[in-house]
């Protein structure tokens, strides 16, 4: 059998670089989210129909990492007998009377700009 050798030289300055703007591009993305995940929430409150006012203020977001990056999740805290009335308002229901509530699209016009702007903040944050 022959031998081998292996030899190396230079260093990690350019991985070091790479992995430094990966860590600051992660970290901006999430700063990224965290200011829309609030404008979410002010958006939602202000779209939301309006009875008592419980369910417009009990809007909130998280942020959630999995193994693509960050999620967002909007979600509304007023659950009144196990039905979540943000949901029911969106999609309409039956009443105790027999009646029906026909869905009102309040959720997705609310956040559809958020959306856009998000793409728009993060795809610059990673392409610079």
């Amino acid at each position: 059998m022959g031998a081998f050798k292996v030899t190396t030289s230079g260093d990690f300055k350019n991985m070091d670089a790479f992995l430094g703007k990966a860590k600051r591009l992660n970290k901006d993305v999430k700063y990224i989210l965290e200011k829309y995940g609030q404008i979410g929430v002010d958006e939602l409150s202000k779209a939301t129909p309006v009875r008592t006012g419980l369910t417009a203020s009990s809007w909130y977001y998280t942020i959630e990492t999995d193994k693509d990056g960050y999620v967002i999740n909007w979600s509304n805290s007023n659950i009144q007998n196990g039905i979540n009335v943000a949901l029911i308002i969106q999609l309409g229901h039956g009443t105790k009377s027999g009646g029906y509530v026909p869905p009102n699209d309040y959720i997705n016009p609310a956040l559809k700009d958020i959306f856009d702007q998000i793409a728009i903040d993060v795809w610059r944050e990673v392409s610079e």
